[in-house]
């Protein structure tokens, strides 16, 4: 007898859904208990997030294993926006992840992220930190022991400088908010500033590359599910939706932070009904899709 595809799978950005943006872990242990759950009753997961895998690693699948996560789950990470992606489960050791996987054709240049982390060094340490666990991409992020409004105030003038870098190198450089250009064109670099950091990478990267991603893994281990959820706390998450929708999925986007506003697409978009945002709002979305699957 053929499996029966799973009814559902879940495609979820890790900062804002599942990991607070403040103490940047999971805060609420519904959380953890109910993406065990919601994988041992057959939902495929797949965090599609522009973390590094060590930060999954530690943060999102050391909890899933202290709560049981079950030996055969379907549960993937796809990292850096589609540079980097592993396997996870228990099966796989006390760290919890298969082989790591990176797409090295994406990677910065190393001259540049060589610079990025002086520039953090000698003259942002105070607000900011260098990612050393990125493969790909170049993350600065603000530090905990800053306020929001601090980081947002000084943010546009890293990123600035980060711009000139890359154009002093030759590089056409484009912000996330740019219409984005045609890969094949000078345009190699994207700057990507979020509530919390800035990502520079390259344009090939984003949500929809790691939807791509997380479809092949998927494919190699069994039945794709009938519908997907896919959930994130900012605009470019909606490319994970975009991407599903355009090659034929039924899919339903959850935003977790819908005050950057809600664009119009052609699948439905859905908010906390109760008006929570960012990992509460998560955790009602997670227990509501348990008790569908139960």
């Amino acid at each position: 007898m053929t499996p029966r595809a799973p009814a559902l799978g879940l495609l979820l950005d890790v900062d804002g859904p599942i990991a607070s943006p403040i103490t940047r872990s999971i805060d609420l242990p519904e959380i953890t208990r109910d993406l065990v759950a919601l994988a041992a009753a057959g939902v495929p997961l797949v965090f599609n997030t522009g973390r590094s895998d060590a930060f999954i690693r530690h943060e999102v699948v050391a909890p899933l294993l202290a709560a049981g996560l079950a030996p055969d789950a379907r549960v993937f990470g796809v990292c850096e926006k589609g540079a980097v992606w592993f396997a996870i489960g228990e099966r796989f050791g006390p760290a919890g992840i298969g082989e790591v996987h990176v797409d090295r054709s994406l990677a910065m240049p190393a001259d540049f992220v060589d610079e990025m982390r002086d520039l953090v060094a000698t003259r942002f340490a105070d607000r900011v930190f260098f990612d050393e666990t990125k493969h790909a991409m170049v993350s600065v992020e603000q530090l905990t022991s800053i306020d929001t409004a601090a980081y947002l105030e000084f943010q546009p003038v890293f990123d600035s400088l980060a711009r000139e870098a890359l154009q002093r190198r030759g590089f056409g450089v484009q912000r996330l908010d740019d219409v984005r250009p045609d890969a094949s064109g000078d345009v190699q670099w994207r700057i990507d500033p979020t509530i919390i950091s800035t990502d520079i990478e390259s344009i090939r990267l984003g949500k929809d590359l790691g939807a791509a991603r997380a479809l092949e893994l998927l494919s190699d281990g069994g039945e794709l599910p009938v519908s997907w959820r896919t959930v994130g706390d900012s605009r470019s998450d909606y490319a994970m939706a975009d991407w599903l929708h355009s090659n034929g999925y039924s899919v339903e986007h959850v935003d977790v932070r819908p005050a950057d506003g809600v664009p119009e697409k052609p699948y439905p978009i859905r908010e906390s009904a109760s008006g929570a945002i960012h990992d509460e709002a998560g955790a009602e979305f997670l227990a509501g899709w348990l008790r569908e699957v139960s």
